[in-house]
């Protein structure tokens, strides 16, 4: 498999090292990106890099690539998916698609010029074990209709200071930080849900990395606690004083279509780090936690634990994913297998992300009826008003 590459940051290496498991025969015959974070990550795997281009358009153009890889940041995915739909390609992009509703729905009216299937998104949580285990529950009728669910992702003080010292910590390059880091998250839940989201609201702000806690002398352990995680592109050394525009907490409410909620919770700042989730249904309770690597049903009848299972994996590898997510994007691309996430999946948990900001924000209830209106219509091809 040939693969053209815009954007190499660590993230984007990862990726690339699962998709060479998968396909050992990949080469990449092309990259755009003028400071390559990834690219020594890659070439200890033997991934060598056999031409640089300056543009996208170009590297489509003549790099004779079977897969257009978009790993660049968030801002310029759009810009990215564009250029490899328009050369005929089938494109991977990282997560988040896009950054706010105008590139949401310019990016749906290109879909529905090209088509969806033409764009495969990483949404690795999808590919996860616990996730497929959770809809294998929800399948088999041990959990029933779901009527409320109780979610988070809290991550540890070195992840955070990395958004806090990374090109994530500006909005105009990543979207919102519910977007940037909890999308999956979003994402996972509204399939198990089976709905889209009717109203948001949110709350949240900034309260640890702020100056007034930066320790007066950093030490040894400190230093390796905020620094450990490196940074590529338009870094920074600062970590409580840096420039950054995201936030560091944020709490979301989310209402269904079918009347289900969901209480959502982010946080960068947690020591003991988790990212589990209660699904609570009208048969039973789906209890799960990807960090941790644990997952149980019980039924609400008797009480009976009904399924019980530990996993393997860690966050580097998201829980064991990341390497599963290439083997099936592979059989995808080489035998037509399906998907179990596809880009409108994306856009959908991308849109209602932007939302619950805008809520946050604006300090009021949005409802989502006439957002998923003009995301719909631009899915057909039809003109619709874009934010500005």
């Amino acid at each position: 498999m040939k693969v053209a590459v815009a954007g190499l940051g660590y993230r984007m290496a990862n990726v690339l090292q699962s998709f060479q498991k998968a396909t050992p025969d990949l080469t990449i015959v092309g990259l755009v990106d003028p400071q390559p974070a990834g690219l020594q990550q890659i070439e200890k795997a033997g991934l060598l890099v056999s031409r640089r281009f300056d543009t996208v358009d170009e590297m489509v153009a003549q790099s004779g690539a079977d897969l257009l890889m978009v790993g660049s940041p968030n801002t310029f995915h759009l810009e990215h998916i564009e250029s490899g739909l328009r050369g005929g390609l089938k494109v991977f992009t990282e997560k988040p698609v896009v950054i706010n509703e105008a590139q949401t729905l310019e990016l749906a009216a290109l879909l529905a010029k090209y088509g969806s299937d033409r764009v495969l998104v990483g949404l690795v949580l999808r590919y996860s074990d616990l996730y497929r285990d959770l809809r294998h529950a929800q399948a088999t009728g041990q959990i029933g209709e779901v009527v409320s669910i109780e979610a988070s992702e809290h991550i540890a003080p070195y992840h955070g200071a990395f958004f806090m010292r990374d090109w994530r910590r500006y909005e105009r390059f990543a979207g919102p930080y519910i977007l940037e880091k909890c999308c999956h998250d979003l994402d996972i839940y509204a399939s198990v849900v089976g709905k889209r989201a009717s109203a948001v609201s949110s709350f949240g702000g900034r309260k640890s990395f702020v100056p007034q806690n930066a320790p007066e002398m950093m030490t040894n352990a400190e230093r390796d606690q905020y620094f450990r995680k490196p940074s590529g592109w338009n870094t920074t050394e600062k970590v409580f004083d840096s420039d950054a525009d995201i936030i560091d907490y944020q709490t979301a409410l989310i209402e269904y279509e079918s009347g289900a909620t969901m209480a959502f919770h982010a946080n960068l700042n947690v020591p003991n780090q988790f990212r589990r989730f209660c699904v609570v249904g009208s048969k039973g309770t789906a209890e799960g936690d990807f960090v941790r690597n644990n997952f149980t049903v019980h039924a609400a009848s008797t009480g009976q634990l009904l399924a019980e299972r530990r996993y393997a994996g860690d966050e580097s590898d998201h829980y064991g994913a990341d390497d599963q997510m290439a083997a099936d994007i592979a059989e995808n691309l080489l035998h037509g297998a399906s998907l179990p996430v596809g880009v409108i999946d994306a856009l959908e948990a991308g849109l209602t992300a932007v939302k619950i900001d805008e809520a946050r924000r604006d300090r009021r209830v949005i409802e989502m009826a006439e957002t998923w209106e003009k995301f719909d219509a631009a899915l057909q091809g039809e003109p619709v008003t874009v934010p500005a």
